[in-house]
């Protein structure tokens, strides 16, 4: 179906800026390189906020590499330990990096006060399932362990992430709950990966969804390589690695989420919204109209109205 009437006209640059393409192993290193070049451009931008960028390391193990984070702080004196938002990037886990979107990181840390802090971890098809989540964990706990050096509450870490980095968020809200782990206080999902049974084929799927920028062909390719060698769809994919997946949402920390009326995330974010809501769940769910994957990345009036909504359940999942 074509869907380009249903675009918001202020969008329509971005489907001509960046054309939609079919991810495979032939065209991932230009979308590598793109993302690339994207992180480079955002970090630049970020001389414009009143924040302290850092690069910092968790050393490696035996059994996992060091993990690079980019951490940013507001500039102005912390009258005490702030809060922390652990973030995860998105790039359909096979690239980007922390800086791929510093300019909204250096949005974050100034309008929170709160420090945010970003992995580099590890990417497909390098890497498949468990890395990614095991760097997201290790940098949760590295956190904790190390707040009073950070200058934050352990007992005040927000969750945070965009679309493979919001399914990433989500499967470790879940993980987290299961090990015992650090508390969080909110998962804060734009336009999360959540569920790989999509690339078999869904009842009563969105018609309008997934036209633009993020296809039906990338999601199978990205599944593909992050559950290798289990094929997606199968009975033994892990709810860390789909959250959708997951039969227990009771006991997570409270949901915003954010995703766009065309985007291919639409139907599994509603989905898992639902049940999230019926097993005791705060949730609160915003759906764009007109709105495409990756639309909060442009400088439009819709973008900025949700960065604000975005921002705004933050603040009161740290009680500001």
């Amino acid at each position: 179906m074509n869907t380009r009437s249903l675009v918001l006209p202020e969008l329509l640059p971005l489907l001509e800026e960046i054309p939609t393409v079919d991810l495979s192993a032939e065209s991932l290193p230009a979308f590598r390189d793109g993302l690339e070049q994207a992180a480079g451009q955002s970090f630049l931008q970020a001389e414009d906020y009143p924040v302290t960028l850092e690069r910092l390391n968790i050393p490696g193990t035996e059994n996992a590499p060091p993990i690079r984070l980019l951490t940013v702080r507001p500039r102005k004196e912390a009258t005490g330990p702030r809060p922390a938002l652990l973030h995860l990037h998105g790039g359909g886990y096979f690239a980007g990096q922390p800086e791929l979107t510093t300019t909204q990181l250096c949005q974050f840390a100034q309008e929170l006060d709160c420090v945010v802090i970003s992995p580099d971890y590890r990417l497909t098809p390098e890497h498949p399932f468990p890395a990614a989540i095991e760097d997201a964990y290790t940098t949760l706990c590295w956190i904790t362990r190390n707040a009073d050096t950070l200058g934050i509450d352990a007992a005040r870490i927000g969750l945070t992430g965009e679309s493979a980095g919001g399914g990433l968020a989500a499967g470790l809200a879940l993980l987290t709950r299961d090990r015992e782990g650090p508390t969080l206080l909110f998962q804060n999902l734009v336009y999360p990966v959540l569920d790989d049974r999509t690339t078999t084929g869904q009842p009563d799927a969105s018609p309008v969804g997934g036209e633009f920028l993020w296809t039906r062909a990338s999601n199978t390719f990205m599944w593909t390589a992050l559950l290798n060698p289990v094929a997606p769809g199968s009975a033994d994919v892990s709810p860390y690695a789909a959250p959708a997946r997951a039969t227990d949402l009771s006991d997570l920390p409270p949901v915003y989420l954010c995703v766009g009326a065309l985007d291919l995330f639409l139907d599994e974010d509603l989905a898992y919204a639902r049940r999230l809501i019926h097993q005791g769940i705060s949730v609160e769910l915003e759906i764009v109209p007109g709105a495409c994957h990756i639309f909060d990345q442009t400088d439009t009036p819709v973008a900025t109205r949700s960065i604000a909504r975005r921002i705004d359940a933050m603040k009161r999942g740290f009680g500001l």
